[in-house]
């Protein structure tokens, strides 16, 4: 067993970030990660093509590769197929996964989020199609959308649920380099010819074996039209993976885009001493605003102030974090369902199998998915979750809580690990 000063859950901007700090602070330091290569997703690369962002970021703390973190106890040990850690203090910088919304045709072959097509290309330098619809809510559509054509895909559209215009009404949130940023992709699919719709969502994908086509129409309804497509990426943001801070007792909150994050102080600290928290499971924000919680996480965690002017950083970065997810809300969506659309995909539970578990009495989430079976499956309700408890607050008439989306981020066993290793074998 290895004992550390500080362990690092997440090897991704806000890991890297905390690590270099805390480093700097004399620590002996580990980042501990689930991926082969450090970067997280938003550096993801290919063996031998590593980013140049990374040599800016790497320090001398230990990189334990290929190590999910699957289950935490308070003190701290933390369990991974390679074996158990430990540590005086813990930074939690585990990020998040695509945000999806059920609708018909979703879980048909060549339906990927958004997230799943970026990493197939920078990880593996694959294409999820030929012809790709990109479609959902967020700026990472144009990320994403950019990325495909440059690669040679043909992107026949993107379709923006939200209004951008909507940035008008945070004209302090928009700094000169996200417009530098957003200019740069709109230059390239308008290169391309590549179309950008506004208040357009996908209402269905059709096909037999896989996605032939895509239906899509205005957010607030109206005429539908139908594009030829082999492949579909879409999302609607993010979802926080707050399962590791909810095992260890952090406090937790809902957002302004509706996620369970955990709640954290001016220094990053939650509400268990020696725990931190930086990135995407504090607040959705993007890669800056996660670098720079781990840089506070960092100083904070050896017991160092951090820098004024970081922390002025991080407030302005946080309020186009808030005018994002303002302009870009999901669209409504439970009303396109029909009772056979498929809400959780693992148990091939459909939309009429939770609404008659709200009917046999389920008044929360975790009572609809024990009558359903909805959220336990293989990705134990990952995918399915945010949906699910949406669905379960709506038919019963009252807003999402945090119980509702925490019935299903806790869970003792935060990765999918083996039998071995729960047994303790090596």
């Amino acid at each position: 067993m290895i004992r550390y000063d500080v362990a690092i859950v997440g090897g991704g901007p806000a890991g890297l970030a905390a690590a270099a700090t805390a480093v700097g602070g004399d620590a002996r330091v580990a980042i501990v990660d689930a991926a082969p290569r450090l970067g997280g997703q938003y550096w993801r690369h290919r063996p031998g093509a590593e980013p140049a962002e990374l040599w800016r970021a790497r320090c001398a703390a230990d990189h334990l590769p290929d190590h999910p973190v699957w289950f935490a106890e308070p003190g701290f040990a933390l369990h991974t197929p390679g074996g158990v850690l430990e540590a005086d203090r813990v930074i939690l910088a585990t990020g998040a996964h695509d945000r999806s919304l059920p609708f018909p045709g979703w879980t048909l072959p060549g339906v990927v989020t958004v997230g799943g097509a970026q990493a197939l290309l920078k990880g593996h330098g694959v294409l999820v199609g030929r012809r790709i619809v990109v479609a959902g809510a967020g700026p990472f559509l144009l990320a994403v959308a950019a990325g495909l054509v440059q690669a040679g895909a043909e992107v026949v559209g993107v379709f923006e649920a939200g209004r951008v215009r909507g940035y008008a009404r945070h004209p302090r949130a928009i700094t000169p380099a996200k417009l530098a940023e957003g200019a740069r992709y709109a230059a390239v699919l308008a290169r391309h010819r590549v179309p950008y719709r506004r208040g357009h969502v996908v209402v269905a994908a059709h096909g037999t074996d896989a996605v032939e086509a895509v239906t899509v129409a205005r957010s607030g309804g109206g005429r539908e039209r139908q594009i030829e497509a082999d492949a579909l990426a879409i999302s609607y943001g993010f979802t926080p993976q707050v399962e590791l801070a909810i095992a260890l007792g952090c406090d937790t909150r809902l957002d302004v885009d509706g996620s369970l994050v955990v709640t954290v102080d001016d220094d990053q600290r939650t509400s268990v001493p020696g725990v931190y928290a930086a990135g995407e499971i504090t607040g959705v924000g993007g890669a800056a605003l996660a670098q720079l919680e781990g840089t506070i996480a960092g100083r904070a965690v050896t017991g160092r102030p951090a820098d004024p002017r970081t922390k002025g950083q991080r407030r302005s970065a946080r309020r186009f974090a808030v005018a994002m997810h303002d302009v870009h809300r999901p669209p409504v969506w439970i009303d396109r369902l029909d009772d056979d659309t498929l809400i959780c995909r693992c148990e091939e539970v459909p939309y009429r199998g939770v609404r008659q578990a709200v009917e046999l009495g389920g008044t929360d989430t975790r009572a609809v998915k024990l009558l359903s079976r909805a959220g336990m499956g293989w990705c134990q309700g990952r995918i399915c979750g945010p949906a699910v408890a949406c669905l379960t607050a709506h038919l019963n008439g009252r807003p999402v809580i945090g119980a509702d989306l925490a019935a299903f981020a806790n869970r003792p066993i935060a990765q999918p690990t083996t039998l071995g290793d729960l047994s303790g074998a090596q």
